[in-house]
């Protein structure tokens, strides 16, 4: 499902007008000691209420709100963040993405990152879950500056599990690439799944379990030997399985497999915790909208 090196699927020049169309343009920048929101703008229904400090003044929180409270056919949502040199942001969501029906149409969410020299950015938002009869496809391309440092990560469910949904029609796309401040590809990665495919159940697929994450980390710090350190401790059962991989340009990739999005979601966490002082060199605390 996933290949490394090749384009973007991109499939909008079929998307129909109809729809909600949503941007929002972040943009943090670093005065002195402190990291400020210092471009807000959107359009449609994607916002930023507040900017806040709960670590202190050089270390900018936002919350990105989507008011719909999901995809469906014929939307497109479009976010570009920008972290200006030396700025230290952390971006998180308040609920999980949720790809509805589509329709005979598809949803699409495009996510740009760009994390400037000596920037760091925490990217943490909450699930996708993909419903029945979904035809979803998310992008996400991060560009690093120099001595820039970001962890991030994603995670899908196939199907609402809280509500005993299969995932039995639709389709998921997605694409990831990684970019340094040259616009060299470092790293990509593109999945395109329909929920009939062969590699919902194959072993070198999903293996029939319907949550799949990723955790990325990139700095200095993201060494093969943090990878075998962190490899020793990591779940491989019938319940969850999940590896590690350090890639050149200092990239670690934490892949999960699971049944239950909770414990996915207990593990990523469980990992950024450690990973945020090596990568980023400053404590980690859980985020308060997580217990909320």
């Amino acid at each position: 499902m996933n290949t490394s090196h090749v384009p973007s699927a991109d499939d909008s020049s079929t998307a129909t007008s109809t729809g909600w169309h949503a941007e929002l343009t972040l943009g943090f920048v670093r005065h002195d000691a402190r990291t400020v929101l210092a471009t807000r703008r959107h359009t449609g229904p994607l916002v930023v209420q507040k900017s806040l400090h709960p670590e202190g003044p050089g270390i900018c929180h936002a919350v990105i709100v989507h008011p719909p409270g999901g995809i469906a056919g014929g939307d497109a949502l479009d976010i570009d963040v920008d972290i200006g040199d030396h700025a230290h942001a952390v971006l998180t969501t308040p609920g999980a993405t949720k790809w509805y029906k589509s329709q005979g149409r598809f949803g699409t969410q495009d996510i740009t990152l760009t994390v400037h020299d000596g920037a760091k950015l925490d990217w943490l938002p909450l699930e996708n879950i993909v419903f029945e009869h979904a035809d979803a496809r998310q992008r996400i391309t991060v560009r690093l500056g120099a001595n820039a440092t970001v962890i991030g990560w994603d995670a899908t469910l196939l199907g609402r599990q809280a509500a005993g949904e299969q995932w039995t029609q639709g389709r998921w796309r997605s694409s990831f690439e990684l970019r340094d401040a040259q616009d060299h590809l470092l790293w990509a990665e593109q999945a395109m799944l329909g929920a009939d495919d062969a590699l919902r159940t194959g072993t070198t697929g999903l293996a029939g379990f319907p949550v799949f994450a990723a955790l990325w980390a990139v700095g200095p710090a993201c060494t093969r030997e943090l990878a075998e350190s962190l490899a020793e401790g990591l779940p491989f059962n019938d319940d969850i399985r999940a590896g590690i991989t350090c890639l050149p340009g200092n990239v670690l990739v934490l892949r999960v497999l699971s049944h239950d999005m909770e414990t996915t979601r207990q593990l990523l966490i469980a990992h950024w915790l450690r990973l945020r002082p090596i990568v980023h060199g400053v404590p980690a605390e859980p985020l308060r909208i997580w217990s909320t």
